[in-house]
C-alpha cells in the first residue's frame, strides 16, 4: 500500500497587498489547465453549496458572424 505525503507551506505576510501579490504570482506561474481546473472545482463547490445539481441546464452561447 502506498502512502501519500502532503506538503504544507505556511507564509506570513506583512500586509494584505503583499498577500494579494503573492497569490497573483502563484496563479500566474500555474499552467492554463491547472487554472481552469481550479475554476471548475470552485464552480462545482458553489453549485453544491446552493443545492443546484451539477448537470443543471445553463445558458448557451450563440455566436453569429455578420458580413457586410
Amino acid at each position: 500500500m502506498r502512502v501519500m505525503e502532503r506538503v504544507v507551506t505556511l507564509r506570513l505576510f506583512r500586509s494584505f497587498d503583499d498577500m494579494k501579490t503573492d497569490s497573483y504570482r502563484y496563479w500566474q506561474e500555474q499552467p492554463e489547465f491547472a487554472r481552469l481546473e481550479a475554476v471548475s472545482e470552485l464552480n462545482a463547490e458553489l453549485y453544491a453549496l446552493k443545492g443546484i445539481p451539477g448537470d443543471a441546464p445553463r445558458l448557451q452561447r450563440i455566436v453569429r458572424i455578420l458580413e457586410r
